[in-house]
């Protein structure tokens, strides 16, 4: 069945701010006004859905628009201006002034968070740069949408967490499947015991393609790019057109298993209930090396939480995935006629139930014929016994839930709310991503601390916790 009216979970034991924490925004019919901080692909995306104008929707994500037929919930008006647009690059804010033309521009991204007409900001600027302006922005009274992942080293996560509480503010983090309805209802069916008990779930992400782009020659940088500052945390090196395409290079991400693992990662810890794993054990390789980047082709992780394991692969050769289609189903990033590229499987004693970012399939399994136990082989019908399936199947397909997602973070600043996408939620799904490259550097097995956000007593695989900041970018300062 196509969009099913499920009960949305993320309004559920939600946590009200103090009345100090209000300041500006007060009412449904107020301007909120939105400064964006990196105004590259996501960024203006999350930024011109959180507008939520129905020209925005339609231009960005059309999925969603259906005509003028979209979702009832984005009809609700917004109020929403962006009042601010800010980046190093000079082409990005030109391009972001064809959007959002009354926009106030600025280099400086202190200098966004010093406008005092500013409510919100959405950073989407790369990885390294998260963890300083979370901490700075609610420092300076703002409420913050940031894009996973939320930090580049566990190490950054107590300082991000502790600036939120202590200034009051409503963060929440770009992983949009927390408002998407058939992953709220999945982690009703699966802690609700329908598919029995899960002792073993799957990630996957695929995609059959090269990652990266030929190599070129180190340059000086265009005229209109502040080189230095678009590092900003990260190693100084010489400008390369390249490093633009930042999710190739390691020191501006971590890889496959960050930037679409983070995802599934929170989605697991939704449907399982769960909040973080006792221990990882991780394999990685890079195999082509004709391509600008140094991220890893390929990379499998185990996970031990207290239940159940989960399996995480990353392919960067073949989009395949998992294989197999329910005819008539879409399925996230599907390419060819038979690929599912990316995922996650829980395998119950009762059924099995897949999951992606805009549907999810129940598969029952049969039950056992009636005298004879478990056994047999194959399915269907064998020696004159016809295997009947525990419950019916469930095929349910949604839209792309970003645009609920931003909607739902504008609700959240009104009623100062916590949001269902919180800090606390992002910095968990993250570590997780960055659980499987410590194991990977390490060579072993490692354990981890979710109370501390370390790896305990183990100094060698503490030593990948915190990259230090470059200097001068080392804005705030990190225990």
């Amino acid at each position: 069945m196509e969009r099913r009216n499920f009960l949305k979970a993320a309004g559920a034991g939600v946590t009200a701010w103090t009345a100090a924490s209000y300041q500006r925004v007060s009412g449904a019919n107020d301007r909120l006004h939105v400064g964006l901080i990196g105004c590259g692909g996501r960024g203006t995306f999350d930024t011109r859905l959180m507008r939520g104008t129905p020209e925005d929707i339609q231009a960005v994500a059309p999925e969603n628009y259906h005509g003028g037929n979209m979702d009832p919930r984005l009809k609700e008006p917004r109020n929403v201006d962006v009042s601010a647009l800010c980046d190093v690059n000079g082409a990005r804010l030109d391009a972001a002034k064809q959007w959002a033309p009354q926009a106030k521009t600025y280099t400086d991204f202190r200098k966004t968070l010093a406008d005092k007409d500013i409510d919100v900001v959405v950073i989407g600027t790369h990885d390294p740069w998260h963890a300083t302006m979370v901490i700075m922005a609610c420092d300076a009274g703002k409420d913050v949408y940031v894009e996973k992942p939320v930090m580049y080293r566990v190490g950054e996560a107590k300082a991000m967490l502790d600036a939120v509480r202590r200034n009051k503010r409503i963060v929440q983090v770009g992983t949009q499947h927390r408002s998407a309805d058939h992953i709220a209802e999945a982690a009703k069916i699966i802690q609700g015991g329908k598919i029995g008990e899960v002792h073993f779930v799957r990630v996957w992400n695929y995609m059959g393609m090269a990652w990266g782009n030929p190599p070129v020659p180190d340059s000086d940088p265009p005229s209109d790019l502040n080189w230095d500052a678009w590092l900003g945390p990260a190693p100084k090196v010489p400008f390369n057109r390249n490093r633009l395409n930042y999710r190739s290079f390691m020191d501006y991400t971590n890889g496959i298993i960050s930037d679409y693992g983070n995802h599934r990662f929170d989605s697991v810890h939704q449907i399982m209930g769960v909040e973080t794993p006792l221990s990882v054990v991780s394999s990685a390789v890079r195999f082509n090396k004709t391509l600008a980047g140094d991220i890893y082709d390929m990379q499998t992780a185990i996970y031990e939480y207290p239940n159940f394991i989960m399996n995480y692969e990353a392919c960067n050769y073949n989009g395949h995935g998992l294989g197999g289609r329910t005819e008539g189903m879409r399925y996230y990033g599907m390419r060819g006629p038979e690929d599912r590229p990316h995922g996650m499987a829980f395998y119950g004693t009762e059924a099995a139930l897949f999951v992606d970012r805009i549907g999810m399939e129940l598969y029952p399994e049969p039950k056992p014929p009636e005298g004879g136990g478990r056994g047999g082989r194959g399915g269907g019908r064998r020696g004159g016994i016809t295997w009947v399936p525990r419950m019916e199947k469930i095929k349910v397909n949604e839209d792309e839930p970003t645009p609920l997602h931003t909607k739902y973070f504008v609700d959240y600043v009104r009623s100062r709310k916590e949001p269902f996408a919180n800090l606390g939620v992002g910095v968990r799904a993250t570590a997780v991503a960055c659980m499987g490259n410590v194991a990977y550097w390490t060579g072993r097995k490692i354990k981890w601390d979710g109370e501390a956000f370390n790896f305990g007593a183990d100094k060698d695989a503490n030593t990948h916790a915190f990259r230090p900041y470059r200097k001068p970018w080392d804005l705030v300062k990190f225990s």
